[in-house]
This record gives C-alpha cells, sequence and structure tokens, in this order.
C-alpha cells in the first residue's frame, strides 16, 4: 500500500511542479489560482511522501518520490511547455526510470 501512497506522491510532486511553470506564466487571478494549486499539490506530496516512509526505507522512498517528479516534470515540460525532446534527454529519463524501478525491486520492505 505504501509504494502505491509514494507513487501517488511523486505524481504529486508533477502536479506542484507544473503549477509553478504555468503560474510563470499567468497573471491577475490565474496566478493565485496556480499558486493554490501548487500549495495544494505540495501539501498532499509531503503528506503521503511522510506516510510512505513509516513502512519504507527513507532512502529508497525518497529517491523514487524525486525520480517520478523527474521523470514526470520532464515528460510535462515536453508535451505542454515545448521544451526540447533531444536523444540523450530521452535516453537518461529511460534511465532514470530504470534506476527508479530497480530500486523498487531490491527494497526489503513491501
Amino acid at each position: 500500500m505504501n509504494w502505491i501512497l509514494l507513487f501517488i506522491a511523486g505524481l504529486c510532486e508533477v502536479g506542484f511542479t507544473t503549477c509553478l511553470g504555468k503560474a510563470k506564466e499567468a497573471a491577475g487571478n490565474a496566478y493565485y489560482g496556480w499558486i493554490g494549486g501548487f500549495l495544494v499539490f505540495l501539501t498532499v506530496s509531503m503528506v503521503l511522501l511522510y506516510k510512505a516512509t513509516q513502512t519504507l526505507p527513507l532512502g529508497t522512498a525518497y529517491a523514487v518520490w524525486t525520480g517520478i517528479g523527474a521523470v514526470g516534470t520532464v515528460i510535462i515540460g515536453i508535451i505542454f511547455f515545448k521544451e526540447p525532446a533531444t536523444f540523450w534527454r530521452l535516453f537518461f529519463i529511460v534511465t532514470l526510470i530504470s534506476s527508479i524501478m530497480g530500486l523498487k525491486f531490491v527494497s526489503t520492505s513491501h
């Protein structure tokens, strides 16, 4: 169950970074809406990360959480913010995904 919470926490990290990117482009009430979204996603992400670390190894949980956030944020950046999708960028994203999966498989906690 805590792996699921950790995965959702990582997705919320993608949510709060996406809100930051959108807030940068917004003005007026839209800006405050994106900042509000940032605060909500940030809070949920941190609470779920905390809950997941109650049974999962802290180093593994943190690495997986940041990895999910990093991969998701790069994908969002490519799709929605027109960031470059170069060969090497995608190669290292695949490497990062492989590392995240490896940490999950070698973790002693279920």
